[in-house]
């Protein structure tokens, strides 16, 4: 009986297993491109450009209508070594937790991309959205549904990096870090 209450006890305060989620937006956090954002106000007619470091801090007005289009692919990439170089160590010990998370609508040209580059064993979400609750909901997604409980998040977008913490703070025994990238 002794041995039994022993395992049981054992059982309860046994420490849950690490599971680790890492995840990193792609446009200026992994690389730089000369893709732009086109932006035209249907209200005002004024038609402007923003690079997605302009755009990562934009507020919309009433009337701004978006053209992604420069982001179908991969245009003159510069890549962001004191990134890459973190997420090339990552993906030789990959066990299927680390992500490319990007607002862009498609994945291939980045995974092609990551391949030039020597980063295999990552996998790529392209959720077609510039929303951030986009991301916190998709990282949230894998915490309640598939027990990752460390989790680490870099984003050069304020907005991306707040809805993330927010999202995070509400969540009981996970470890995470998210980290704003700024260059």
């Amino acid at each position: 009986m002794i041995l039994l209450k022993e395992m049981i006890s054992r059982s309860l305060f046994a420490e849950s297993k690490v599971k680790k989620l890492r995840i990193f937006d792609f446009d200026d956090t992994v690389v730089k491109t000369k893709a732009l954002v086109y932006v035209t106000n249907t209200k005002t007619g004024k038609e402007f450009e923003l690079t997605p470091a302009q755009y990562a801090v934009y507020k919309p007005k009433g009337g701004d209508e978006f053209d992604y289009s420069d982001f179908r692919n991969i245009k003159e990439p510069t890549e962001i070594k004191q990134v890459t170089s973190v997420l090339k160590r990552m993906s030789k010990r990959s066990d299927g937790d680390l992500f490319i998370l990007t607002a862009r609508a498609a994945y291939k040209p980045i995974k092609e991309y990551l391949n030039t580059i020597g980063v295999r064993n990552i996998y790529v979400v392209a959720l077609d959205s510039a929303d951030p609750q986009d991301k916190a909901d998709w990282i949230e997604d894998k915490v309640d549904n598939e027990g990752y409980n460390d989790i680490y998040f870099i984003d050069d977008s304020p907005k991306n990096v707040r809805a993330v913490k927010e999202m995070l703070r509400t969540k009981e025994g996970i470890k995470w870090r998210v980290q704003h990238a700024k260059y």
